[in-house]
């Protein structure tokens, strides 16, 4: 039981990560690390983000290279 509420809540920080990472990619907005004062906790908020730029990334690849996704052009 408690090794699955672990798991469910390491899983929605990763999701909530990626779309981190997907806002930042696709509007250029981004969370701003450099206010954070302490050392420690600046650096594990970007790794943080950065586990999310991985799975985004792997999953943008792996769309580019599917037969079922194709690019529309923008508007």
């Amino acid at each position: 039981m408690a090794l699955g509420r672990i798991v469910h809540y390491a899983v929605d920080a990763v999701l909530v990560s990626t779309v981190l990472a997907g806002i930042r990619q696709s509007s250029g907005f981004a969370i701003q690390t450099t206010t954070i004062s302490d050392p420690t906790i600046r650096s594990l908020a970007e790794r943080y983000l950065g586990i999310g730029e991985t799975i985004f990334s792997m999953a943008q690849a792996s769309a580019i290279n599917s037969e079922y996704f194709r690019k529309e052009s923008r508007r």
